[in-house]
């Protein structure tokens, strides 16, 4: 094991896809990082696996574009139905992008390209290191931790960016507030292997009264992987096959779709909530430290890394030299596009989740008269695809 260094101009406290890509940025600048992980390893379970085409232009100045494009699966449109029935069907095709779609790949996927990315610029992640404490002065920060044999020692560095998710104590010990609420429903995420009735260029959205579900295909040899995500009353803690099967045939009725397979399965509670501000003197948020939001179209993981390129470079430069006021950009920039994200992801999933049949049939009737037209189909496009965030 790698001894985590005395000091260090930036210390990362998370090691995830937004504390790597705002590592290699840093790294890249020639700053003298340090990227501290409580895990032993990254993830090896898919959870996030949308990639989005704004994501994929910002990491292309990383030269990681190209692998992620090797290894996923490219998805140029996302279907919404209401079971069997079609509302709405949205193309990426004709965005003003080189990435006009969606590339599907695990996360794990995503974190092995970025951290052997990282490893290029001379960074490493030290594993096994809790974070215990930040303390910050007006010359610097002291980041204490405890490591795989749980000894007691800190790291003093100039500037911390606190990459460590929804619980951060990065934040908390910022004193920064994280507003918002918590959905009152659950959600199931599973990976699967199924017989399904759709191609796999698509995702499709279902809306029923029980609630949203996504399906996506993934990559693998076996060109029967998918991934679903669905919001329940009440997830059990573990989720059998015959529980998914009745989720799927629940969702989308007559579809005949056959469960043959669960790779891997979890539950968990969504939050839509975003930090009350992105910086504390000497401490900055990234990803889901600083925001987190329902999974509905997928932008978690691509905002936080937008996030990560943006604030890697205006961190850089100050490291550099320039002025404090420079980093000011991050925030006045990053928060806005969190809460447009939030706000979207609230409504889609609010919507989705509907019970009262009058209510529904309004529903659809409105998105499948607004899906006819191309201007609506676009815009939507633009915002799901991020490309807004420019």
């Amino acid at each position: 094991m790698n001894t985590v260094p005395a000091t260090a101009s930036v210390v990362i406290v998370g090691a995830g896809p937004a504390g790597l890509t705002a590592g290699i940025a840093l790294a890249d600048a020639g700053v003298n990082v340090v990227l501290l992980d409580k895990l032993a390893e990254g993830a090896n379970t898919s959870r996030a696996v949308v990639v989005h085409a704004r994501t994929l232009e910002v990491l292309e100045q990383f030269g990681v574009t190209a692998t992620l494009l090797e290894r996923g699966i490219v998805v140029p449109r996302f279907v919404m139905r209401d079971g069997d029935h079609a509302l709405a069907r949205i193309s990426f095709d004709g965005l003003p992008t080189a990435y006009p779609y969606t590339v599907m790949i695990g996360q794990e996927s995503t974190e092995a390209i970025l951290l052997a990315r990282l490893e290029k610029a001379g960074g490493q992640v030290h594993r096994h290191t809790e974070v215990t404490g930040v303390v910050q002065d007006a010359d610097g920060v002291t980041v204490s931790f405890t490591d795989a044999d749980g000894a007691a020692n800190s790291v003093r560095a100039d500037w911390v960016i606190g990459a460590d998710g929804m619980h951060s104590p990065v934040r908390e010990a910022a004193g920064i507030g994280f507003t918002g609420a918590t959905y009152p429903e659950s959600f199931v995420l599973a990976d699967i292997r199924m017989t399904w009735p759709d191609p796999r260029d698509e995702v499709s959205l279902h809306l029923s009264p029980e609630g949203v579900t996504v399906v996506a295909p993934l990559p693998d040899p076996q060109p029967n992987r998918f991934r679903i995500v669905a919001t329940v009353a009440d997830a059990p803690e573990h989720q059998d096959l015959a529980y998914v099967q009745a989720l799927v045939d629940a969702r989308r009725p007559g579809a005949h779709a056959k469960v043959e397979e669960i790779i891997w399965s979890s539950r968990f509670r969504v939050h839509h909530r975003v930090a009350d501000h992105y910086r504390a003197g000497r401490i900055l948020l990234a990803g889901d430290a600083a925001h987190v939001h329902s999974p509905a179209g997928g932008q978690g993981m691509n905002t936080g890394i937008q996030d990560a390129a943006m604030l890697g470079r205006l961190l850089a430069a100050v490291v550099a030299g320039a002025p404090e006021s420079t980093l000011d950009e991050y925030e006045q920039t990053r928060r806005p596009v969190a809460l447009g994200v939030v706000s979207l992801t609230d409504r889609v999933t609010r919507m989705a989740t509907l019970r009262p049949l009058p209510a529904r049939l309004v529903r659809n009737l409105v998105i499948s008269t607004a899906a006819r037209i191309p201007a609506f189909r676009r815009k939507l496009a633009y915002q799901l695809s991020e490309l807004a965030n420019r």
